[in-house]
């Protein structure tokens, strides 16, 4: 999607690895279309500042982590990896979280009809969920997000061992992705209790071995801050005025709050920062993403930071003043995996360069000539310190041209 040369260029101004510009997911409805053009004409750009190592024991452990030590059982129990995920991060993947948001589905099967079933749709629906479809040995059901369905899975899988009964689970964007994900597993593993799901690219299983049931299945109550601080608020405010200041951080306060579902903390109207709680981290990215959209069309640059505490989220926006970059860069900093990772939305001298090497190389090429050309006439007849004239001449030419 992205030639070598800008990747290159661009790692050079920033100092920092890019994984992307733009997007290559695929909408499929107005919602989805409005954000890939947004990420596309913005030539949004995905950095790696730190390299998440995804392997098969840091994909448990994220598991672990975010299902909640607590909803597993100590013991009884395998990890199966059915489809490695490679080690790097696919930014289409991301976008497509960030868009459509972590609701997903989850299908339970029994391999007899049974009374389960109906104790199977309270619990859900106790849990938040909604059950979509439901035979007497099958239900689909949506949950509020993955960890969700995958702590509930595990609980009604408990509660079938319990009874004599071997349930079959697996997790899924669809419903019918679910059922899919169900049928290789049972492919793959057998038709043993448990529950089968996706990972960063790669499918993965917990396999049940013995009865279990857990005192309670509670979920585990992660926290998503997002610390957003205007740069060089000082400058903007000389510049635009604080009228305009105001009218910036108003709209991006709003749209947190009726879009995003945040809840505002410690905003002072006047103020050039603020954190805001998000009930999940792609809301808090895509708030942290609209934000930094928004800013460039006001001519202003934001830091931002995501965390799972209001600290951790600010210390993640102020690694933009310790970057190496050229000039400040508008950051949206986030972990993934294990790693660290951030959303830039370049400068419109940015914007104009990646678009010159990617679509008008012809120009490029006819720029650089001008310059070589020029500065070469110059040094002969000894006027070659007039050479940043046919630099600033072409400059202007690339960009209104």
């Amino acid at each position: 999607m992205v030639n070598s040369l800008t990747k290159t260029i661009i790692k050079l101004t920033t100092k920092l690895t890019p994984i992307s510009v733009g997007t290559k997911f695929f909408p499929t409805n107005s919602l989805e279309t409005e954000y890939v053009e947004l990420f596309n004409y913005t030539n949004t750009i995905l950095f790696e500042i730190d390299k998440a190592e995804i392997t098969s024991d840091s994909i448990l452990n994220n598991l672990i982590r975010d299902v909640g030590a607590e909803n597993l059982p100590s013991e009884g129990y395998t990890f199966h990896e059915l489809k490695a995920a490679e080690n790097r991060i696919e930014e289409y993947a991301l976008v497509s979280n960030i868009i459509m948001g972590s609701d997903r589905y989850f299908y339970i099967e029994l391999p007899h009809p049974s009374r389960l079933i109906d104790i199977f749709v309270k619990i859900i629906e106790n849990e938040g969920g909604e059950v979509v479809k439901k035979t007497s040995t099958e239900l689909v059901a949506k949950m509020l997000s993955k960890n969700d369905a995958i702590r509930v899975a595990i609980e009604l899988i408990g509660i079938g061992l319990s009874e004599g009964t071997q349930v079959i689970s697996a997790v899924g964007m669809t419903g019918a992705a679910s059922i899919e994900r169900a049928i290789h597993y049972t492919q793959s593993i057998g038709t043993f209790p448990g529950i089968a799901f996706t990972k960063l690219g790669g499918e993965y299983a917990l396999v049940f071995d013995e009865p279990f049931l857990l005192k309670e299945s509670r979920p585990v109550n992660l926290e998503n801050y997002l610390f957003i601080d205007l740069i060089d608020s000082t400058k903007f405010i000389s510049k635009y005025g604080r009228n305009q200041l105001v009218d910036l951080m108003t709209g991006i306060k709003n749209f947190i709050e009726t879009e995003c579902e945040g809840e505002l903390e410690g905003y002072r109207e006047g103020g050039d920062d603020f954190i805001a709680r998000f009930p999940s981290k792609d809301l808090a990215i895509r708030a942290g993403l609209d934000a930094a959209w928004f800013a460039l069309q006001n001519n202003a640059k934001i830091r931002a930071g995501i965390g799972r505490s209001r600290r951790e989220a600010g210390e993640r926006a102020q690694m933009v003043d310790d970057l190496e970059a050229i000039s400040p860069l508008s950051l949206v900093v986030f972990e993934l995996a294990n790693g660290l990772y951030a959303y830039n939305i370049p400068s419109e001298f940015t914007r104009t360069l990646i678009n010159l090497i990617e679509n008008q190389k012809s120009k490029l090429i006819g720029v650089f000539l001008f310059v070589f050309i020029f500065a070469y006439v110059m040094s002969i007849l000894g006027l070659g310190i007039f050479s940043i004239v046919g630099v600033i001449l072409a400059l202007i030419y690339a960009f209104i041209v």
